[in-house]
């Protein structure tokens, strides 16, 4: 029986996504340990998301000419020297280093869209992107779990183990994942992919763009301060919300997340299509991040993750795959890169926001509650977009 090619892109982007989601809960904490306030923790995610700006059309020009394989390969290298950086680091400005080097080489995620929609069909690839969200639902489920446990003995131990999930992740590209056999003219590519604002000339990718920023946007400011806004906000046996109750609500949006894409979401596809997949998620967003601001015990934590974590779960792969059936064939790479650009964009103002909110906060807590706000109004923005993108078609059809 013929071995499916989405098996060891799906092995490898989860050893990659686990390894990142084993520093995430704890990123915000280890960097206040060595005196960074709330908006410097911002800062440090917008450091990386600004490396990553850098980087991510680039990898992907560069493996649609030379095949998705070494270029990938690179990429995980730099993100393993990152890991370990970090966990050797005794200062700010190391952490800041580490951040820095694995932003720089940061295009895995590129990469495998970009060798997904190389083996995948257009009508299938929603299911196929999945596979990336299963990655990172299995990613929430476990490594938040493995960062908790771990910080308990050494905050340096859960980078440790980040590094050797890189580590076995280069391996499992080395051994498992095949040559790409397909090939791109540079030329071509290089035409298309000269400058980000060529792809919005295209009417029919202009407003997924937008939506890809605005997605950006909210999926980094939440995962930039949902940490330091729980320390805040909430208390568990007496205590704030550190590292370990951090992780456990990640890895219960991580459980959500992996039933909905690794079970549901083919079938919601198929009953709804992937335009209103985009619209419900936004609508879901905007719902739970509005219950989060305003949530004041565990119940409505709870139930705001619960609406919230349906809707980041269906947005990013319903978005890539209508956007990569738009997308030239001889350009996935390309612009898949780009639409990670986008998203690199929101990711570099929004930890800036999600600082000073929660900053600002910790001299008056009632403005915490903005936190919450204005990634509510951000998923309504994305509402109007996704509306006035159905309008626009529904006029042309006539």
């Amino acid at each position: 029986m013929k071995r499916s090619p989405l098996i060891p892109i799906f092995l490898i982007v989860a050893v990659d996504v686990l390894g990142f989601t084993i520093i995430l809960p704890l990123l915000p904490f280890y960097a206040q340990q060595y005196g960074a306030t709330p908006f410097v923790v911002g800062v440090l995610a917008t450091t990386f998301a600004v490396c990553q700006l850098i980087s991510g059309p680039f990898l992907g020009r560069v493996s649609d000419r030379y095949g998705r394989k070494p270029i990938l390969m690179l990429s995980q290298a730099g993100t393993f020297i990152g890991f370990v950086l970090l966990g050797v680091a005794n200062s700010l400005p190391m952490i800041f280093l580490s951040r820095i080097i694995d932003g720089v080489t940061a295009g895995n995620l590129t990469i495998a869209q970009a060798a997904i929609a190389d083996v995948t069909p257009p009508e299938n690839r929603a299911r196929a992107f999945g596979v990336i969200g299963i990655a990172f639902g299995l990613g929430f489920l476990l490594g938040p779990a493995i960062s908790a446990a771990l910080a308990h003995f050494d905050i340096h131990y859960p980078a440790y183990a980040a590094a050797g999930l890189s580590m076995l992740s280069i391996f499992a590209t080395w051994f498992l994942l095949p040559d790409a056999q397909q090939k791109v003219d540079s030329t071509v590519n290089a035409k298309s992919a000269k400058r980000l604002h060529a792809y919005f000339k295209d009417l029919n990718l202009r407003w997924l763009l937008v939506e890809f920023l605005i997605f950006g946007f909210i999926f980094s400011g939440f995962t930039s301060g949902f940490a330091l806004f729980a320390e805040r906000r909430f208390t568990w046996d007496g205590h704030a919300f550190g590292p370990r109750e951090v992780g456990v609500l990640f890895t219960y949006s991580g459980f959500l997340g992996l039933i909905l894409q690794g079970f549901l979401l083919g079938r919601l596809v198929k009953a709804f299509g992937e335009a209103k997949l985009v619209w419900a998620g936004f609508l879901s967003m905007a719902v739970g991040y509005g219950v989060l601001a305003f949530a004041n015990s565990i119940p409505l934590l709870v139930l705001a993750s619960t609406i919230g974590s349906f809707g980041s779960g269906v947005i990013r792969p319903a978005l890539t795959a209508l956007v990569s059936r738009v997308a030239d064939a001889r350009d996935q790479g390309a612009v898949l890169g780009a639409t990670q650009s986008l998203m690199s964009m929101g990711q570099i103002v929004a930890p800036l926001f999600s600082g000073w909110i929660i900053g600002a906060a910790s001299h008056d807590m009632q403005y915490l509650a903005f936190w919450g706000i204005w990634l509510s109004v951000l998923a309504v923005l994305g509402l109007l977009v996704r509306s006035f993108c159905h309008a626009k078609k529904s006029h042309g059809a006539r």
